[in-house]
């Protein structure tokens, strides 16, 4: 006598019939996508909402970025109006000079703000992404600031701070996928 409080599962024969839906076998694909996300750790019914949420997670990161890279802007602008209107440096050299404080400054905020969630205090792990740092993102922006402004304003006679509003603009988003791939990495 089988106990009632006890489920069991019907024979096969009536699981194609009324109360049990048929079991219908995955596809190949969807066999090897169901494998590789339970090596991972993730069920096939969490699979779309681990995608949003990397995405979502991607999109706040992007926007902090630029809210970050918006205040430099102001510490590049003026800094590059200090050395070139007030101090007569050439723009050149101001130019330089402006993005290496924007860099500092944006260095800054990024492992406190924009990547806070993966970084560990420590001065010599701040070191090494300040270094890794400056070497993309800081390299992206002078050599790529330092050109445009060569091209725009040396010979196109563009305003120097319209010409570095668009390198600006131009470094951006190489500049976020660095960091958020290889000096932030997670």
């Amino acid at each position: 006598m089988s106990d009632p409080l006890i489920a069991t599962t019907p024979p096969a024969s009536s699981r194609s019939r009324g109360f049990f839906p048929a079991r219908r076998e995955p596809a190949l694909s969807e066999s090897r996508a169901s494998t590789r996300a339970s090596r991972m750790g993730i069920s096939r019914a969490t699979q779309p909402r681990e995608a949003e949420r990397k995405a979502s997670s991607t999109l706040i990161r992007w926007l902090k970025f630029n809210f970050v890279g918006g205040i430099g802007i102001g510490v590049q602008f003026g800094a590059l109006f200090l050395l070139k209107s007030v101090m007569n440096f050439d723009y050149m050299f101001a130019t330089a000079f402006a993005v290496e404080a924007a860099v500092v400054h944006n260095f800054i905020w990024h492992e406190q703000f924009t990547w806070g969630d993966r970084v560990r205090p420590s001065w010599r792990r701040s070191l090494v992404r300040f270094v890794r740092f400056n070497l993309t993102t800081g390299a992206v922006s002078i050599v790529g600031s330092l050109v445009l402004m060569r091209v725009m304003v040396g010979v196109g006679h563009l305003n120097y701070l319209l010409a570095n509003a668009v390198a600006i603009v131009l470094c951006s988003i190489a500049n976020f996928l660095v960091s958020d791939g290889w000096v932030f990495e997670g």
